[in-house]
């Protein structure tokens, strides 16, 4: 209750206090929410390449399709390439993103302007500044570098978007 007052948290998501860390939330989003379709990701980093990895791996058991709309690579991640040229899908699920790249130090201050459920990694920013949570479909955040122990993650996910797991999971 504290975090939902704390950061404003709109009556229609849930807050899970869950074990296993940010990067189970790698697996667990497209298990989750991917259901045999396409997800969007934006690769800017060493943290959303390991969720785009770990993505794919989903998409090669037959799950969905990853998509990744554009890469920073070429400028050894220092650089998002502008919004104008990300190959979007037409039917995505959902777009991940992190929104701090603590490696290469890349942080993205405004969420992607996309047109489905936005999910997006704040393990290193947040409660750093004030987010407007209604933006996102899922929010997650590693605790040990904002909030409390390693081991647990804090997932804020909009309700609509639950009790969509593949029938494999």
């Amino acid at each position: 209750s504290k975090l939902r007052s704390l950061m404003d948290i709109p009556d229609n998501y849930k807050v899970l206090f869950l074990q296993g860390g940010a990067s189970l939330q790698f697996s667990a989003i497209p298990l989750n929410l991917l259901n045999n379709g396409r997800a969007d990701y934006l690769s800017t980093g060493t943290w959303s390449d390991k969720a785009i990895k770990e993505a794919k791996r989903y998409a090669k058991l037959g799950l969905g399709e990853v998509n990744v709309v554009a890469s920073g690579k070429q400028s050894n991640f220092t650089d998002v390439p502008a919004s104008d040229e990300w190959n979007l899908s037409d039917d995505a699920k959902y777009f991940h993103y992190c929104a701090n790249e603590t490696i290469h130090g890349l942080q993205i201050f405004e969420p992607p302007k996309v047109d489905v459920p936005l999910i997006v990694d704040m393990s290193s920013n947040i409660l750093s500044q004030p987010i407007d949570v209604s933006k996102f479909g899922m929010i997650y955040a590693g605790a040990q570098k904002n909030i409390g122990p390693a081991g647990l993650v804090i997932v804020i996910i909009r309700e609509d978007l639950l009790n969509q797991a593949s029938d494999w999971c």
